[in-house]
């Protein structure tokens, strides 16, 4: 591991660009939301957005850490390109959120997902949405993209080390050695722990900086600037790649990585696959990516800040269409890092691109794409930061706690708001280095709501005589039997009833699904609405226009023909 720091240790030029980039991004969201005026401007940028803004900025809040850590340190190990099945099928999933739950959320003129639940069942529903909504915000897409982001920045300035030096603090070599001896080391002398702190904190405050005062404009231009760095970066280091197997020729690099990378270029995985079993391609794998695309506050809001339905649809098939290009950028370099490094470094893993980044590229280009890493970081926490502060501004404070609550004092509260969930967010993020990685503790958070709430829009959307009871008991059981399906093992353990409870998370987010629904029908059964629920209409023309059909069409004819090609 000290070969490793010590190769990705940053040039005073890499430094430069580094935080020169980092500052040009801040003035220009500053820049940015100069105008904001009203909290219609602060949360949904005054619904103003056009779609290439909105479909860059969907791209931009979505990759981080997770991405150009774990998914290719994922496709690095034994995954390979089977690890892209979250991009590809987003893709699709994107077009029917675009298609069919867009229009029925712009037409309803909402500022938050949870608020659609108020005009479809009452407000208690709304409530235990909005609940669920912070919790998993703060405790696991803001603490995670933080905790991940400080990993990155300890791995890429060697900050650990630099602590160690500067505060007399053990350094992770001393720790192992020490650790090795039998000797228990307190967290309070670990130089690592309190490098991450410090990232933690660094983060934390710059990005909820600028989101505190810009709101959604500050973030959504933000977005821009660093999604197109990163799409341009990742496609240059791509390049680099494949010309770095082949000798310095593309042609003869791309051969060479198609025919000695075989085993790894498959989509299909066997059904006993510990990861990504075949058999939640059919079903398991779609309620979590439908429920982050189409039902996430922090992804949707671009869309509810469309000028217009057909904007926020072009927008969503733009993102769709660069899903589709993702894996290339991200996937793909995993694998090239294997075929390059696995010899020399058989451990690299969620390392393999902050390490690609540093053997094959030029200082100046090196500092910039580290930049637009870490912010990709900065937008994924601060898209998250926006989304958390909206929803509890709009469904938590104005509801319960200031029913007459002005425009005005809408974006006074939104700004305090943001400052407390970075607090709470810093503080909680380091509790995540007890887990075992990061997108396994996301996975597990999210899977407690995912499916409950899925469950309760789509039922809700196919029957209008769905009565709220239905709704409140499954967004109550949902999360029981979720719990239940993955730490059952520990309360029954029957030889009949293990092979359940091994089962990959996503064939429990199934079952819980199902059983969700099948609850609602049954309370339907008993309790129907006299009369079907009508929704508010606003004056938006919803019609789907023709290009979006086709575009859309076009998205799930390629990933379907991905599957075939690459099974």
């Amino acid at each position: 591991m000290t070969t490793l720091i010590a190769a990705m240790s940053l040039t005073a030029t890499d430094a430069i660009v580094f935080f020169g980039f980092m500052a040009f991004v801040v003035v220009v969201s500053l820049w940015a939301s100069r105008g904001n005026k009203t909290s219609e401007d602060y949360f949904l940028a005054g619904r103003k957005l056009t779609w290439p803004l909105i479909g860059i900025s969907l791209i931009a809040s979505n990759i981080s850490s997770e991405h150009f850590v774990g998914m290719t340190g994922g496709a690095f190990g034994e995954q390979g390109l089977a690890i892209a099945a979250w991009e590809w099928i987003a893709a699709s999933a994107l077009v029917l959120v675009g298609w069919f739950m867009l229009p029925r959320f712009l037409s309803a003129g909402i500022y938050t997902i949870p608020q659609y639940l108020e005009f479809r069942y009452d407000a208690k529903t709304r409530s235990i949405m909005a609940t669920y909504m912070l919790i998993i915000y703060v405790i696991g897409l803001l603490a995670m993209t933080l905790y991940g982001g400080a990993v990155a920045i300890d791995t890429l300035f060697d900050l650990p080390n630099h602590f160690a030096d500067w505060f007399g603090l053990l350094s992770p070599a001393e720790v192992a050695e020490r650790t090795a001896n039998g000797e228990v080391i307190s967290w309070q002398d670990k130089a690592s722990f309190w490098s991450t702190f410090a990232g933690i904190w660094l983060i934390g405050l710059i990005a909820g900086a600028y989101t505190a005062w810009g709101g959604l404009p500050a973030v959504i231009w933000t977005d821009l600037i660093q999604g197109v760095t990163l799409l341009i970066g990742g496609t240059i280091v791509l390049w680099f790649a494949v010309c770095a197997v082949g000798d310095g020729s593309f042609l003869n690099g791309w051969s060479a990585f198609t025919e000695h990378s075989q085993e790894r270029l498959h989509l299909i995985k066997d059904s006993d696959d510990k990861n990504l079993p075949w058999t939640v391609l059919l079903a398991g794998i779609w309620i979590p990516i439908i429920f982050y695309w189409g039902l996430n506050q922090f992804i949707t809001q671009r869309a509810l800040a469309a000028k217009s339905v057909a904007e926020g649809q072009r927008g969503i098939m733009l993102a769709a269409a660069l899903k589709l290009y993702l894996p290339l950028i991200v996937v793909i370099p995993g694998i090239l890092a294997w075929q390059l490094y696995a010899e020399q470094q058989p451990d690299l893993g969620d390392k393999a691109y902050p390490y690609m980044i540093s053997q094959l590229l030029p200082p100046w280009l090196r500092g910039i794409l580290l930049a637009a890493l870490a912010g990709a970081v900065m937008s994924t926490f601060n898209s998250g930061l926006n989304a958390a502060s909206t929803i509890y501004t709009i469904d938590v404070h104005k509801r319960w706690l200031q029913p007459g609550l002005s425009s005005q004092g809408e974006l006074r509260v939104g700004r305090i708001a943001t400052i407390f969930l970075v607090i709470f967010g810093c503080l909680w993020a380091p509790v995540i280095s007890s887990f075992e990685g990061i997108f396994a503790y996301i996975q597990e958070i999210n899977g407690y709501v995912s499916a409950p709430i899925l469950a309760v829009f789509v039922v809700g959307m196919i029957d209008p005589k769905m009565p709220p009871i239905s709704a409140i008991t499954g967004l109550i059981l949902g999360p029981v039997i979720y719990g239940i399906c993955r730490m059952g093992d520990g309360l029954i353990t029957t030889e009949s009833t293990t092979w359940f409870f091994e089962l990959s998370f996503l064939h429990h987010l199934l079952v819980v699904f199902l059983s969700v629904a099948g609850i609602m029908w049954i309370l339907r059964a008993a309790y129907p609405l006299p009369e079907a629920r009508t929704m508010p209409r606003s004056k938006l023309d919803v019609r789907t226009p023709l290009d979006v059909w086709v575009c859309g069409t076009i998205v799930i004819l390629i990933t379907a023909g991905l599957y075939v090609w690459l099974a």
